[in-house]
């Protein structure tokens, strides 16, 4: 019939060349079973307007060339859990960072009005965010390029004796915990390395730092441990499953951290300030204060968490 042979046509130039003939083969049985099952039925041949229904209803070429061979999204579905966390760590990284950068400019003497700086905290934010979503969006497309190629063929490659024993629930580490640290230490790292880099290669302006040198100091000090934190991070991402090494390098860097908090707070002022621009808005003692003082409430939380992996080091220990 001129029809089908017109609509499985159709339907292969929506197709990968390779798999034209195959499915187009398929189809038009498929196709022709249906006509001759109506034929019979009636007990007479149909007629043009009655196999034009029946293609009517199988739908549109390009939605039958979908279900035969459906097209691979850029981002697997499998993996869009991971992308989106991902995606949303960055731009809020990037978002704190926008917010200090102009900060910054904004307390070292730049003209700007409260609308001028909502302005550009929002421009260069905007700016910064459709890069990174780019950039998230390439690499992971380019990254796990391939890993569902044709039909899901990940799930068939596992073997029941590489999975691991049973445990307490908290053993599973979970992906939120994981990129939530992650975005924590690459902030902390451009927090305390990008100026430095802008007065070494962009000729920066002196005067413009935003930590005192003492806090400077430390903090870039303490840049190994921020390493090693993201170390740990990976290796979690890779296993997924608390082991005891896991654990005890857990709570080493969260004892640093805890550590570095603490001594951040009683070494003095940690940010360098235009005192004389802020005392317009309030006092910059009581600013330095209430800073030190979320720098002790900040430390409290990784040092639960050294806390919270001993008692399971030790239950990790009784068994």
């Amino acid at each position: 019939m001129e029809l089908v042979k017109r609509y499985v046509a159709a339907v292969q130039r929506e197709l990968p060349e390779q798999k034209r003939q195959e499915i187009g083969r398929e189809l038009n049985a498929n196709l022709m079973d249906q006509l001759d099952a109506l034929a019979e039925q009636q007990e007479s041949e149909l007629t043009e307007q009655q196999v034009a229904v029946v293609l009517q209803e199988m739908g549109h070429p390009r939605q039958v060339a979908r279900q035969f061979c459906p097209p691979t999204p850029l981002i697997p579905e499998w993996l869009m859990p991971l992308y989106k966390h991902t995606l949303f760590m960055v731009l809020g990284v990037l978002l704190v960072l926008q917010v200090v950068f102009m900060t910054k400019i904004w307390l070292t003497g730049a003209d700007m009005g409260l609308l001028l700086f909502i302005k550009g905290l929002a421009s260069g934010f905007i700016e910064d965010a459709v890069f990174a979503f780019t950039a998230v969006t390439i690499g992971f497309a380019v990254a796990f390029n391939g890993k569902q190629s044709g039909s899901c063929n990940t799930g068939s490659q596992w073997q029941p004796q590489d999975l691991p024993p049973v445990g307490a629930g908290w053993q599973h580490i979970s992906l939120h915990d994981i990129f939530s640290d992650l975005a924590t230490y690459a902030f902390l790292l451009l927090l305390i390395w990008f100026p430095m880099w802008q007065q070494m290669f962009a000729a920066a302006e002196p005067g413009g730092e935003v930590f005192s040198p003492l806090a400077l100091a430390m903090l870039m000090w303490f840049s190994p441990f921020i390493v090693l934190g993201i170390v740990s991070s990976l290796w979690q991402l890779r296993r997924r499953i608390w082991s005891k090494p896991m654990l005890q390098l857990n709570i080493g860097v969260n004892l640093a951290f805890a550590l570095m908090f603490i001594l951040l707070a009683v070494s003095g002022p940690l940010l360098q300030l235009d005192v004389e621009r802020w005392e317009r808005y309030f006092s910059p003692d009581a600013f330095q204060d209430s800073i030190r003082l979320g720098l002790v409430i900040i430390g409290l939380f990784p040092g639960y968490e050294v806390v919270r992996d001993t008692l399971r080091l030790r239950n990790f220990s009784k068994n």
